[in-house]
Order: C-alpha cells, then structure tokens, then sequence
C-alpha cells in the first residue's frame, strides 16, 4: 500500500486565512521532498525521505499493526556524515480515502510530524506540522533502499 514514491510536503499549522495571498500560503509549506518507501508483506515500511538542499532521512516504521491500526507509524533518522545527522522525526497517518466515482484522484498520504530531536535554535525538539504526500504518477518502485543502505554502512 505504501510502497512506490509519494511527493511530500510538511505545513506549519496556522490557522490564519491566505485570502489569496501567495506568499502566505508558500510560507505555511514546512519542508518538501520525495518518500520513496517499500512496504513489505508484514507491514514493515523502510525507505528514505530526500528533500531540497540535500538532506536527506532514512525512513523505518510499520502500516496497519497494533501500534498504527489502520494508518501507518514511520520514523525519520537523519544520516551520519550528513547535515541531517542526529536529526529524528516521527509521522504517523493515514492513507486518504479513495472515492468510488472520483475522476482524476490520485492516492494520498496525510498526517502529522513532531520533530523529536531539536537541530539548532530555530529548530527546537517538539515542533509539529501537518503534511500530505501524493503518489507519483508513473509509480516507480522505491530506490531508496539500496541508496540509503550504501550510505549507512
């Protein structure tokens, strides 16, 4: 189910209206990147999360188990000898509901992310966003994981 790419995008919870106003509403955008995940038969996620500027998280966490229920639980740990080292985020959501007579609807992922780690003073532990992730279109399988494995060694 989660296995395959999904662009992501994190978003600072303000409540405030853009009222049109573009800027606005790309400063609500928390941080955006690629999930490129494979899920295994049971339930078992791993993968990675790549964003702009090159950072980059090795993903782990689980879908559909006690823990998760019906949504997913993944852990994002940043790689040694990176700029991301010792950074931790944790997601937990679930996948958007797929409706019957949808024209043009495209799989969804949405949730939540708490940073459990703090990485400097403008990036304090405990900092919450909401985010949606999309399925790519073509669906590629997931390179993550042999990339990440390479560099984690």
């Amino acid at each position: 189910m989660l296995s395959g790419r999904w662009t992501y995008r994190g978003y600072h919870n303000v409540a405030k209206l853009v009222g049109g106003d573009q800027q606005a509403a790309f400063a609500l955008i928390f941080g955006e990147g690629v999930f490129e995940l494979h899920q295994s038969d049971d339930g078992r996620v791993e993968g990675g999360l790549g964003m702009e500027s090159g950072y980059a998280l090795r993903i782990t966490g689980s879908f559909g188990t006690a823990e998760s229920g019906l949504g997913f639980v993944l852990n994002g740990e940043g790689l040694d000898g990176t700029a991301t080292a010792g950074w931790r985020y944790d997601y937990r959501g679930v996948v958007g509901h797929m409706w019957r007579d949808a024209v043009g609807q495209v799989p969804s992922l949405v949730g939540t992310v708490v940073r459990v780690k703090a990485h400097g003073p403008d990036a304090p532990a405990g900092y919450t966003a909401s985010f949606i992730a999309v399925r790519h279109a073509d669906n590629q399988p997931p390179r993550t994981a042999r990339r990440l494995s390479s560099l984690m060694r």
